[in-house]
């Protein structure tokens, strides 16, 4: 069975591309920092389709963690077929009230965890037949909104991490991403502001996990041409912006 590393899969998105790709026939490595119930919840349903699923804990803040995370997957899955970047934060602040712990806190977990992850695990996905590597980045990254300065900053660092590592491994590891857009509203989101952000989405909908679970899926299973790209799945949001 191929195997799939998915970061950030107790909750959300990740949680349901873990579970698409299980469906799709791959064994799951699934990162988490503390979703450990949503983590074996996945686990428990991927073994249930007769996949091997195991749950690993750390803390993508701390390069220390992301170091030992790396080593211990390498040692347990010497191939690894397909690698989610996917664990990220999220939060609001204005810009002039961001610290230096918030800031490089951010672009610990989403820019420079995904880089080093990758990193560490290459070999083992150079073993693999067809690897990818798939990052989830955010329209924020090339399209900012207010008070999400230190967010889009991160994000738009690991579009362009996407581009230069699909140059630079090539043709080995495919590189891409999935861009979601307004997708699986956060737990105790402003309501008028939730309304808000609908209306300025053509399809006329927020979006669900499984819309971009789906796309992930497909670029590990049907996309074998596709590298150094981000596939926006936001319901036509950024054409208009």
């Amino acid at each position: 069975m191929p195997t799939a590393v998915v970061t950030g899969a107790g909750v959300r998105l990740g949680k349901a591309i873990a579970l698409a790709l299980a469906e799709a026939g791959y064994d799951l490595a699934l990162h988490v920092h503390r979703s450990t119930e949503g983590a074996e919840e996945v686990a428990r349903k991927a073994r249930a389709l007769g996949r091997t699923a195991t749950v690993y804990r750390a803390d993508l803040g701390s390069p220390r963690e992301v170091e030992s995370l790396a080593v211990t997957l390498r040692e347990a899955h010497p191939a690894i077929d397909v690698l989610v970047n996917n664990a990220g934060l999220y939060e609001r602040v204005a810009f002039e009230d961001i610290t230096r712990e918030q800031y490089h806190r951010m672009l610990g977990v989403n820019l420079e965890a995904p880089f080093f992850l990758t990193q560490a695990l290459l070999p083992a996905l150079r073993t693999a037949p067809q690897p990818l590597v798939v990052n989830i980045t955010d329209i924020g990254g090339e399209r900012p909104e207010s008070h999400y300065a230190h967010y889009s900053v991160s994000k738009a660092g690991l579009i362009m991490l996407t581009r230069a590592l699909a140059v630079e491994l090539a043709p080995r590891v495919r590189v891409n991403a999935v861009s979601p857009g307004t997708v699986v509203f956060p737990e105790n989101f402003d309501e008028a502001a939730r309304q808000a952000l609908l209306a300025r989405i053509p399809l006329g909908r927020e979006g669900s996990a499984e819309d971009v679970a789906r796309v992930v899926v497909f670029l590990a299973r049907e996309a074998p041409y596709i590298s150094g790209q981000v596939i926006a799945v936001d319901g036509a949001r950024s054409a208009q912006l």
